[in-house]
């Protein structure tokens, strides 16, 4: 296993053996990013109490199904490196062996460090309701993760498919007589109610930085069709950032 061994604060050398770990996530980074805004570009050692307790918290997140979680996965001197990483793409001071996500979360988020707090609480909360476990987080697959993460995209999974509330919405919307997408208006696509209602899907409109609540109310939901859904998903992943039923409508109706 490699060593590497780099000054930390206060220039302690300080050792990592991170060989065999796997690569940071998206809400790992987020999280590590998070510390970074609060402690306003400082870079403590890997002794400081933050630092320790942002690794016990990355230890615990449910992002690495069946990782082996060895003494160096996310321990205290990888969580101070990380935080390096971040400092010199933020300044361009400190570490040279930034990665391509340590970029991108940058370029996405190190000007938003109050969105960056409402992603880590509802991380936090989803964790801790048992709402985004290990299994449902690794059935997204990386095509499909949006900018907030795994953990928060679980969860928008997770809301969209409880089968009570999708089938309170699609009563409500028969008995109102507005059972149409709410995006692209395409109304049933068969006359067997069964085959008509299965094109529909229900899809979460409360953007992933507050779902800090448990529970799903109808008015939290959008009726779309098979496809609107997906679309909205897709755009969702590839814009980077969270996207409403009213600008997915607009995308599909401007011209080309």
């Amino acid at each position: 296993m490699t060593q590497i061994k780099r000054k930390g604060a206060g220039g302690a050398m300080a050792v990592t053996q991170g060989h065999g770990n796997p690569k940071w996530t998206r809400d790992e980074t987020l999280l590590a990013l998070n510390l970074y805004q609060r402690l306003r570009g400082q870079v403590p050692g890997s002794n400081d109490s933050e630092v320790i307790a942002l690794s016990q918290r990355l230890r615990a997140l449910p992002v690495h199904q069946g990782a082996a979680k060895r003494d160096s996965f996310r321990n205290p001197d990888g969580v101070a490196f990380k935080l390096q990483n971040i400092r010199q793409v933020a300044t361009g001071r400190g570490l040279g062996n930034v990665s391509a996500l340590d970029k991108a979360i940058w370029q996405e988020f190190g000007e938003r460090p109050e969105l960056v707090q409402r992603l880590v609480d509802a991380i936090g909360a989803a964790v801790e309701r048992g709402e985004a476990d290990e299994m449902n987080v690794a059935a997204i697959d990386d095509d499909e993760v949006f900018a907030e993460g795994r953990v928060l995209t679980a969860l928008h999974r997770t809301r969209e498919r409880n089968r009570k509330v999708r089938g309170l919405l699609l009563d409500e919307r028969q008995q109102t007589g507005t059972l149409h997408c709410d995006c692209c208006g395409a109304g049933p696509k068969a006359s067997n109610l069964e085959l008509a209602l299965a094109g529909f899907e229900a899809h979460h409109v409360t953007p992933l930085a507050e779902s800090t609540s448990g529970g799903t109310r109808l008015t939290d939901l959008a009726l779309l069709c098979a496809t609107c859904h997906r679309l909205i998903h897709r755009a969702m992943h590839v814009h980077k950032r969270w996207i409403g039923v009213a600008e997915l409508k607009a995308f599909i109706e401007s011209p080309a």
